[in-house]
């Protein structure tokens, strides 16, 4: 009688389990994932770095202005790109949390605030094709049905919170653990700087080997910290170096140019009486400003007359320098945030040795570089 007992109860406990513990859903994909992104990086999100086919079923995927895809482990992470990028809702899809397939985000019916834990924010958003299954999910699960409209105004209101409640988290657990196992376990001339997003970061790791072998979690981990903790850190060792706001973006391509300080370039003028700056993204899209400031936005036609002076990173060491003394590197095998990228030196030599060892085209000064030049 006892033996029964035991057993209903635990029976009795499993099941609660089930219907009222958020681990009894799985996010994980349990069918072969349809991973949309370009090269090794493909398998990771590129704003958090987290693996998509753990968070399977609360992807989605959005197509950028120039055609290019991108997949999000979650709509909170695609709510964090639309901040930078202008995405047709039209283009935006997301997997079925039933079926794992991939569905119309504008047609989907979501269930938001449910028990199941939410990716990157604190409030879960799973999306249906068929209404009645997200039904079958709410009963389970709780929370309510709304439509994509809805679940992405929500996303987009509580970004601001739910970056704030990761980075706890982060800065707690996740930074310390990745800043141990990056000494013990991987080489220490890994440079984040080199890579435009997180994603591209891991896949580099696992495909160079840059780290003994890492499980998943480990590997986020020491992800997290080269990117977030020491791609900033080690730029405050950089004393002549550019500086930009967290709320700047490229007047050329609406990026924001804090997340790329490799690239960073500016252009300083005089309005009033007062010095004003603009910051880009790459060398590329300041001089496409510079020869036709009218182009990006209400500047006047004497823009140009009214310049005080301009910057642009070097390569090698990180400093700032004279955009107008500089040496520019075209055609590399060396890409920037935009793409192909006039690679600045400060030092004619360097550019030398640069253009030889990734197959740059030409070297060319300030006052050489045409249009031609800035829009291959």
């Amino acid at each position: 009688m006892k033996i029964q007992l035991v057993r209903f109860f635990v029976g009795f406990l499993l099941l609660a389990g089930f219907v009222y513990g958020a681990e009894a859903f799985s996010k994980v994909a349990t069918v072969k994932p349809v991973l949309v992104q370009d090269g090794k990086e493909k398998n990771w999100c590129p704003i958090c770095g987290m693996n998509l086919k753990m968070f399977y079923k609360t992807s989605h995927i959005a197509q950028l202005p120039n055609g290019k895809k991108r997949q999000y482990c979650s709509i909170r992470c695609l709510a964090k790109d639309m901040q930078e990028y202008d995405i047709d809702l039209k283009t935006i899809k997301v997997v079925d949390a039933k079926t794992q397939k991939i569905i119309q985000a504008s047609s989907a019916y979501y269930v938001v605030g449910s028990r199941v834990f939410g990716t990157m924010s604190k409030i879960s958003k799973l999306a249906f094709a068929n209404k009645q299954d997200a039904k079958n999910f709410k009963k389970i699960y709780k929370g309510k049905i709304v439509s994509f409209q809805t679940a992405l105004a929500m996303a987009k209101k509580s970004l601001a919170d739910d970056i704030k409640y990761t980075l706890k988290k982060k800065q707690k657990k996740v930074y310390p653990k990745g800043q141990k196992i990056f000494k013990h376990l991987c080489k220490q001339d890994i440079n984040p700087q080199d890579y435009i997003e997180i994603n591209q970061l891991k896949a580099s790791i696992v495909k160079n080997k840059l780290c003994k072998p890492l499980k998943e979690k480990q590997l986020q981990a020491v992800a997290l910290y080269l990117w977030e903790v020491k791609r900033f850190g080690d730029l405050n060792n950089i004393k002549n170096r550019i500086v930009v706001n967290k709320d700047e973006k490229c007047p050329v391509c609406g990026m924001f140019t804090y997340k790329y300080p490799r690239w960073a370039a500016q252009i300083f003028y005089k309005h009033n009486d007062h010095i004003h700056h603009l910051s880009f993204d790459g060398v590329k899209d300041l001089m496409k400003f510079y020869f036709d400031p009218s182009k990006w936005g209400k500047y006047p036609a004497n823009f140009r007359q009214n310049i005080t002076k301009i910057v642009v990173t070097d390569y090698y060491s990180q400093e700032a320098i004279d955009a107008t003394k500089a040496y520019y590197v075209i055609g590399s095998n060396i890409y920037g945030p935009m793409g192909n990228e006039l690679i600045p030196f400060k030092n004619y030599e360097d550019a030398k040795v640069f253009k030889k060892d990734h197959f740059g085209t030409k070297i060319l000064q300030f006052d050489k570089i045409t249009v031609d030049d800035v829009y291959i």
